[in-house]
């Protein structure tokens, strides 16, 4: 059954390619983020593009039986592309056939997605811009 999620933007971790990064909390305590910043970093390494130009965030998700890593980036104008690692015994796994993102990313997608079209999707791109706006308790 649906129950409110802690949903904080994360302040704590700056990414190196200026990467938002997003929690969200099961249990209602803060997200240990240095349980996702390596993995973070393997996917980025692995997709290969210049994550400098590219607008993009991520979400540690502390859920109710797994740790999850959504990561999502913008290309082709308006294509917004994904990659979902969750955490099982043996160590990150990324399998679309058995995990995706949830009810309780939607909400900062749906964030995410008017602040992309606000700076980047519009007469005037700004990386810059898209890059400081961040979702706060429901904006």
């Amino acid at each position: 059954m649906f129950s409110k999620r802690k949903i904080e933007y994360v302040n704590e971790y700056k990414d190196p390619d200026e990467v938002k990064v997003y929690s969200i909390s099961f249990t209602g305590k803060k997200v240990d983020v240095s349980k996702y910043v390596a993995r973070l970093a393997d996917i980025k390494s692995e997709k290969g593009l210049d994550w400098s130009s590219v607008p993009a965030y991520a979400i540690f998700h502390d859920g109710e039986e797994r740790e999850y890593l959504i990561f999502c980036w913008w290309l082709n104008g308006n294509e917004l592309f994904h990659s979902v690692s969750v955490k099982e015994d043996s160590g990150w796994v990324e399998d679309a056939s058995k995990y995706s993102f949830c009810v309780y990313d939607l909400e900062l997608m749906w964030a995410e997605r008017n602040f992309y079209i606000q700076t980047v999707d519009c007469e005037s791109p700004s990386i810059k811009g898209y890059r400081k706006l961040v979702y706060k308790n429901g904006n």
